[in-house]
Order: C-alpha cells, then structure tokens, then sequence
C-alpha cells in the first residue's frame, strides 16, 4: 500500500512532529511518498506485526522511527488507545481494500 503524505494547502512546508498507527489484519509493506515535509522532523509510524515502512530514497528516513506493534483488535479499541497514548486523535481513516492512501497533513 503506497501511503501519499502532503501538507495541506495552506501550510508550504510541513515542519511538526507525527505519529501514524498503520494497522492491517494482514502483514504490509508500506510504501511512503512524500511531499513538501520538512527534513530532520520526527515521524513515527507503528505498523502491526509483520509489516514494514518503505521510504523513498532521501533524508526522510534518517528522522523516522518505524516500530512494530501489537494493536487492539477493533477500531474502537485502537482509538482508545491511541488517544490514551496521545491525548489526541486527529484523523482515523478504515479502508477495506486500497493500493494508495492520501493524507493531507497539517494544522
């Protein structure tokens, strides 16, 4: 699955830390494309077990984390612990089949 990251249209350059839950029942290689995110952020993406983060060649990768984990089995779970964890929870998104996913980050 190739996960598209693009800052909303207001922002030019997106320069804050994120943190993206990215669960399957299933084992994924993610693909990440990116653009207009500022080098040298701290992004942490937490796959379910068996699952890997491709990044695109470039300094992207230098200032990610990637961690597998074991996630709650229902949605409603995984959001509660994402916003125990967190504090907050900004966009949840649950997609039955996809190849491509487009987040569009930001304020």
């Amino acid at each position: 699955v190739t996960l598209h990251l693009n800052p909303i249209s207001s922002v030019h350059i997106h320069q804050k830390p994120l943190v993206f839950l990215l669960n399957s029942p299933l084992p994924l290689v993610w693909k990440l494309k990116t653009e207009r995110l500022a080098p040298g952020i701290q992004r942490v993406f937490f796959v379910s077990l068996g699952s890997v983060v491709q990044f695109e060649k470039g300094n992207f990768s230098l200032s990610a984390e990637t961690e597998e984990k074991f996630f709650p089995e229902t949605n409603e779970h995984l959001l509660q612990w994402a916003q125990k964890k967190y504090g907050a929870v900004t966009s949840f998104t649950e997609l039955k089949i996809s190849r491509n996913i487009y987040i569009k980050v930001g304020e």
